[in-house]
């Protein structure tokens, strides 16, 4: 009777293979009519080419160079393989590779307890120290080319993991033993809905999306939209305290994603938290814009964003003074915001907050990789075809720069182990991403990224004011992260000491995101303080005190003394501007329409 039961699942099991197989034949024909089409990609294949071909020439310049790595390698697997005899005969061999301790793809006990899957680890993390390390060690070679070819190793070599794929991953073989196969019949369903979702192109399902919806659980703070133009709507969030701090809070978020990263939910809300500190809240929500908007330029940014936010601010309050805070590319428009203001002779800010910002540009570390005159004149072009940069590209870059994290973790849990992906408000988050305008996108990278412009007084001019960084003399509170992967702390600390005022420096534990928002009573990650006003971030961090738990609680404090005193509570509903419609509005409601 269990013959029979087994042969009936392994039948229907087949009849829903060759389902599958039909499915898989019409996403092979879309992939193929993708191929016809001239398809921007973020890298462009002929760039990564360019750049292999280049650094052959070098590499193969000093031969006993490559001689000697070969010889290396070839020790160090004819010992690996002396190594798993022995442990054949039942010896106890310490490891000749090990996986670094945060390398979550070998951390299954069959990756170490099986001589098979155990020689398979090591043969593999033997020959990726090999490759990257030959990388490394080619004498005479530009350094950005060097940077840009490891870069792309590290793509190659992490996608090639024997993690990746069914017949090396002992996990997946154990789970799809147990299901039945069910769980390989699974994942091949998942990956046909990805690459149907994509039209031929994979786009990796990170969270369960259906579990999610802005306004409904998330982004769910109460508030209101007091005003928006083309760019931006301001929302101005309802007290919870009866008396708030005189000077409003602006808070100006990075448009390449929307704003609710700070409100995902209330017990990791930073927006909320910093109502329940008794400040009066504005956020800015930046627009998703389409093809319509392709002639926005930085400045318009500056103009119609935190610039009419002020304005709208004072009128809704009353008040002529507030502070301000900048998150990421927020924080880069926010200085400039700054040194506008003061080349303009105003004094209306009184204190900024800054989050994982770049004003330095010359250290700008995996994104340096994607930045130069070749890949931006193919950005461009495309831009300046399309009015704008489609979301899911920026979404690629990012996503390489932690591949194994942001790509290969899913593909083997989705995929191979048939897993429904979580319901993960963060990663929501992170595939609702948004489109650049042509104009602005341009400028901002040519002009920051590739020249460091903003770095230099003067360097930029907006609205017919030169930008100079150093013309800021408010006190400035910077927070930045320690494993930062888009704003590299060592590079955020170097823009810091471009201002002229006292500037408190932080650094959080872990990474851009998850170091921000890391609410005030979650004990985690830690973070540095210090008072060295030295331009040297090690010398800083030597010097710098360790605290527990999350930085939340010092900004406050450092915050309230610029408060200004005490006021009775302001309530949206009561101000002179009417009410447009509730938070979160409706501009971060529109998702990218690819």
């Amino acid at each position: 009777m269990a013959d029979q039961d087994e042969l009936q699942h392994a039948k229907e099991l087949a009849a829903r293979t060759a389902e599958l197989a039909e499915r898989s034949n019409r996403v092979f024909r879309q992939f193929l009519e993708r191929q016809e089409e001239d398809v921007f990609q973020i890298p462009d294949p002929k760039v990564v080419s360019n750049a292999f071909a280049e650094f052959a020439q070098h590499l193969l310049a000093n031969p006993e160079h490559l001689v000697d790595a070969q010889i290396a390698y070839w020790k160090d697997m004819g010992q690996l393989w002396e190594d798993y005899m022995r442990r054949m005969l039942g010896e106890e061999v310490p490891p000749l590779a090990a996986p670094a301790p945060d390398d979550r793809r070998f951390k299954d006990d069959a990756w170490s307890e099986d001589l098979v899957f155990d020689y398979i680890k090591q043969s593999y993390l033997v020959t990726a120290n090999w490759i990257h390390n030959t990388v490394a060690n080619v004498e005479d070679i530009d350094p950005a080319l060097r940077n840009k070819v490891a870069f792309f190793t590290r793509q190659y070599v992490d996608a090639l993991a024997p993690s990746n794929f069914a017949a090396t991953n002992p996990v997946v073989l154990r789970r799809a033993a147990e299901t039945k196969g069910e769980s390989l019949y699974h994942g091949l369903r998942r990956l046909l809905v990805d690459l149907e979702r994509g039209k031929g192109e994979l786009k990796i399902s990170m969270t369960n999306e259906a579990a999610f919806t802005v306004g409904e659980n998330i982004a769910t703070s109460p508030g209101s939209v007091v005003f928006e133009n083309e760019l931006m709507q301001l929302i101005q969030y309802a007290p919870l305290t009866e008396t708030v701090q005189r000077r409003p809070l602006l808070i100006v978020p990075p448009w390449i994603n929307k704003f609710y990263i700070l409100d995902l939910k209330p017990k990791n809300s930073f927006i909320r938290y910093a109502v329940e500190q008794g400040f009066t809240v504005f956020v800015i929500s930046w627009v998703n814009p389409s093809a319509e908007l392709a002639h926005k330029s930085f400045e318009d940014y500056l103009k119609e964003g935190p610039l009419a936010a002020i304005d709208a601010v004072e009128r809704q309050t009353g008040e002529a003074e507030l502070n301000v805070i900048g998150y990421c590319l927020g924080g880069t428009l926010t200085a400039c915001l700054l040194a506008y203001e003061a080349a303009k002779g105003r004094d209306r800010i009184k204190a900024a907050t800054f989050f994982t910002t770049m004003l330095d540009f010359s250290e700008p570390g995996d994104l340096a990789v994607f930045i130069d005159d070749e890949q931006l004149a193919l950005l461009d072009q495309h831009m300046k075809k399309k009015g704008y940069l489609e979301s899911r590209h920026m979404q690629q870059v990012f996503n390489l720069m932690r591949a194994n994290d942001l790509i290969w973790s899913f593909v083997v849990s989705n995929y191979l182990m048939g897993r429904e992906p979580m319901a993960f408000d963060l990663l929501y988050w992170n595939a609702d991403s948004t489109a650049m305008p042509y104009m602005m996108h341009s400028f901002y990278l040519r002009n920051m990224y590739q020249k460091n412009l903003l770095a230099q007084p003067g360097g930029i001019t907006l609205d017919g004011v030169p930008i100079d960084l150093g013309a800021i003399g408010l006190p400035a509170y910077f927070l930045s992260t320690k494993e930062d992967h888009i704003a590299p702390w060592l590079a955020t600390f170097k823009g810091s000491r471009l201002l002229k005022g006292p500037v408190r420096f932080v650094l959080g534990g872990s990474g851009h995101i998850a170091g921000v928002i890391n609410p005030a009573d979650s004990g985690k990650y830690g973070y540095w303080t210090g008072t060295s006003r030295t331009k040297d971030a090690e010398r800083w961090f030597e010097k710098a005190d360790r605290h527990e738990g999350s930085w939340w609680p010092d900004w406050h404090a450092w915050l309230s003394r610029h408060g200004g005193g005490e006021v009775p509570a302001r309530d949206p509903k009561d101000g002179p501007l009417p009410v447009i419609e509730p938070a979160p509005g409706r501009y971060v409601k529109a998702r990218s329409a690819e």
